[in-house]
């Protein structure tokens, strides 16, 4: 009996210990997860080639504690609109802290200025003063902005004219990320001085909705537009109905639905896009390839019963 009871103790004992460390592994571990910095990487290098590798070598060599999530690096190459248009779209996903570096810079090695700046919802952006600020910016508004002039913010004297990726952005994001002063980077500029993207609005008037495709959606094929859902919600189509739109040149009568899977495989359609924007696609297929569409493209929508 005394054996029994000296057993089961030792089992309760055991038991609680396990408890009592599961508790604590899981208390390091969300502890560990909340003060690992992150930098949310995005590029149009593609993946074929060592470059972000070693942009990552880079900044894990000045922060090994470092968390870096890859937004993209699959940008169209050059297209400083598509990179805006990704920025845009993830921020509102990411923390207040996180620290953004972004590499589409077709003016690298010109007198281009490469910049961080800190935007009122109180995230950092690493990246080339060319405009991929402008969507953020508009939306979230801006606190301050520096230029980066810091030797010691790089990763040597010997900057290469065409890789500023590797030699200012990388090292610049993780010295921010890690908590360094980002104030030591360089001069403060003025935010009403930063590069912006021309960018045309939709426009709404008495015959109907007047936008563009800015671009189509990663390998499907859907196009994306201007227009948001609740300008397109403002010309009196219903979900169920069809819609008359000329996209470029060519008519084609589309109907509004809330999904893909709500019209036959290889059908066209309009929707709300997950961003909230009107969309356009084929269920299952690519409307791009479909109807030769190619951005930037006009779209217009005629108001219900016009």
């Amino acid at each position: 009996m005394q054996t029994m009871l000296t057993r089961r103790s030792v089992l309760g004992v055991v038991s609680a210990l396990v408890i009592v460390f599961s508790a604590a592994v899981a208390s390091a571990a969300a502890a560990d997860s909340q003060s690992r910095p992150t930098v949310v990487f995005m590029t149009d290098f593609g993946i074929v080639d060592d470059s972000v590798a070693l942009c990552k070598g880079v900044m894990y060599s000045i922060a090994p504690e470092l968390r870096i999530v890859d937004l993209t690096h699959q940008v169209t190459p050059f297209s400083i609109p598509d990179g805006a248009r990704f920025l845009f779209g993830a921020t509102p996903y990411f923390p207040a802290g996180t620290v953004f570096v972004v590499v589409i810079d077709p003016g690298v090695g010109t007198a281009r200025k490469a910049i961080v700046v800190k935007s009122k919802r109180g995230q950092y952006f690493v990246l080339p003063d060319n405009g991929l600020m402008t969507l953020v910016q508009d939306r979230d508004g801006l606190e301050a902005a520096r230029e980066i002039t810091n030797p010691a913010w790089m990763i040597g004297a010997a900057l290469s004219s065409t890789f500023h990726g590797r030699d200012i952005f990388s090292p610049a994001g993780a010295h921010l990320a890690r908590g360094d002063d980002w104030t030591h980077v360089g001069p403060e500029l003025d935010l009403s001085r930063l590069v912006r993207l021309d960018l045309t609005a939709a426009r709404l008037d008495d015959r109907g909705l007047s936008g563009e495709v800015i671009a189509t959606d990663g390998p499907f094929g859907n196009l994306v537009t201007n227009i948001s859902g609740e300008e397109f919600l403002k010309l009196g189509y219903a979900r169920g109905k069809t819609v008359p739109i000329t996209i470029g040149s060519d008519k084609i009568e589309i109907p509004f639905v809330r999904t893909f899977g709500d019209v036959p495989v290889g059908q066209p359609l309009l929707y709300i896009d997950s961003r909230g924007r009107l969309g356009v696609a084929v269920n299952q297929k690519s409307f791009a390839a479909t109807y030769k569409v190619k951005p930037p493209e006009p779209i217009f929508i005629p108001t219900a019963g016009k």
